[in-house]
């Protein structure tokens, strides 16, 4: 997948394209952030770039990025080009030293059909510290012919000697318009499903494909329901009647009622937000439910900036009070007062 194709970090793509034109790209790079954002398809739009046979250059004289239509590109998309090599935690979920040796021992050769040999280390914090330590001198000292590429959520978890070898780039979380964009496009996810899930994914196109469109579709309706019987605030038992809507689809035991009102909060924390957006006079393109945005505008006429932000802060204690175990129906009818 070329830059022009990745959803988001635009700056990143920008950075990486321009140094790959210049000659000037670092051998050995860190690409740390969020899971879910894209890190690993930037990496291998590193690798398709730095041995497409098919772009074009611009009016400057230099190609800004692959064509992905060249047999290079299509090969490096589907793991199988000679000169690329994605590294993966094994069955144990960890890196060992001898796949690292392997590595070690291919990136001594001049490549074999590209004019890089471009390595990539996915979840690279499951390298083992044996397998750390073998790859410090070539991270030190790479062969000129070849790049390598460590892609993790946590670069905490990599050695100091390792972190202090590459250069990192760190990728942030991606907008809930990109997210839905993505999954519209690559999943063929319907309009309102994407956004709805987008709007609690925290930025992941990742977590967004573990999520069930449908349940959080229903979630965000639910949310949206409470927030319209609590515009006025004058019936506390209407409210707390309301919030048997939050927990009754559980079905029973603990664990679904906790998982499903676990759904609600996300969708109310979401909702929250984007009224504190529209209370703040800010921007609407910021919105994440940017499908409802007339329905937020309504609502938000009765949920001004300071008691949207009260609201945000009454969800965020409810979900830390699940997290601690606390009955799922306690916590619903304690946060339908607050609302």
């Amino acid at each position: 997948m070329p830059f022009g194709d990745i959803a988001g970090h635009a700056r990143i793509r920008g950075l990486l394209a321009q140094s790959i034109a210049a000659g000037t790209l670092p051998p050995s790079l860190i690409f740390s952030g969020p899971e879910g954002v894209g890190k690993r398809m930037a990496a291998m739009a590193v690798a398709q770039m730095l041995n497409c046979t098919g772009n074009t250059a611009t009016a400057g004289g230099a190609p800004t990025d692959a064509c992905g239509k060249c047999l290079p590109c299509k090969r490096i998309a589907r793991d199988s080009y000679a000169d690329f090599l994605m590294v993966v935690p094994g069955d144990n979920g960890s890196i060992k030293i001898e796949q690292i040796r392997e590595v070690i021992d291919r990136s001594i050769y001049r490549p074999f059909e590209g004019r890089r040999r471009v390595t990539i280390i996915d979840d690279a914090d499951a390298l083992m510290a044996a397998a750390q330590n073998a790859l410090l001198k070539t991270l030190e000292e790479p062969p000129s012919s070849s790049v390598f590429i460590l892609v993790t959520a946590r670069p905490d978890m990599l050695l100091p000697t390792v972190r202090s070898r590459c250069s990192q780039i760190r990728f942030g979380r991606l907008s809930p318009t990109d997210v839905a964009s993505v999954l519209e496009r690559e999943y063929k996810y319907a309009t309102r499903d994407a956004l709805a899930v987008a709007a609690a994914s925290d930025g992941s196109v990742g977590r967004a494909l573990k999520a069930q469109a449908d349940e959080f579709s229903d979630a965000r309706g639910d949310a949206e329901e409470l927030l319209q019987s609590a515009r006025t605030r004058s019936d506390a038992r209407a409210r707390v009647e309301r919030a048997k809507d939050l927990v009754k689809g559980g079905g029973g035991p603990a664990a679904s009622e906790r998982d499903y009102l676990g759904l609600r909060l996300q969708a109310l924390s979401s909702l929250a937000r984007d009224l504190g957006v529209l209370g703040s006079g800010a921007r609407v393109e910021l919105l994440a439910n940017r499908d409802l945005r007339d329905d937020l505008a309504a609502l938000a006429k009765s949920f001004d900036s300071e008691r949207a932000i009260r609201l945000f802060s009454s969800v965020f204690r409810a979900q830390s009070a699940l997290d601690r175990n606390v009955s799922p129906k306690v916590v619903a009818d304690w946060l339908a007062l607050q609302v």
